[in-house]
């Protein structure tokens, strides 16, 4: 279906316009998916962005500036999101012990057992939509999309 059709549109549209509006849609696709995922798990997408971060963290705690800087979504309200962890037992802040104004952040048992689960699910789920298109092509459409949003 092109955009076109998905957002009923009867306006002759250029092809940087369209780009843009197959972009966000499709963005808007993959993430209702992935919220759908989350939903049981009582975790949004940007609270699953920073247990992945601290996953990666390999036991080692990271400051507020080291999630921030590593989110997808840049504008995430890294506090709000670590509180939010905390009352689901899923990460802990402790005051930096060389620093006493830094806050470190690690996760748990909890938090790594629910990435533990949800890791086969998200797998499936970005297979879902890779399998429309063969190797080669996920290849050059990474290389499109990465080559689009540098501008140079």
């Amino acid at each position: 279906m092109t955009i076109e059709e998905v957002i009923k549109s009867t306006v002759k549209m250029d092809n940087a316009k369209k780009v843009i509006l197959n972009i966000m849609y499709t963005q808007n696709v993959v993430q209702d998916h992935f919220n759908e995922l989350l939903k049981p798990y009582d975790l949004s997408g940007e609270q699953y962005n920073v247990l992945r971060i601290l996953r990666g963290q390999k036991g080692k705690p990271a400051n507020m500036c080291v999630i921030q800087e590593r989110m997808l979504a840049k504008t995430s309200n890294t506090t709000r999101l670590v509180d939010k962890l905390l009352l689901k037992d899923f990460v802990t802040r402790n005051v930096c012990p060389d620093n006493r104004r830094k806050i470190e952040v690690s996760i748990t048992q909890k938090g790594l057992d629910v990435l533990k689960e949800l890791d086969p699910k998200v797998d499936e789920h970005e297979q879902m939509f890779a399998n429309n298109l063969k190797p080669e092509e996920l290849v050059f459409l990474n290389q499109l999309l990465e080559k689009y949003r540098t501008n140079k």
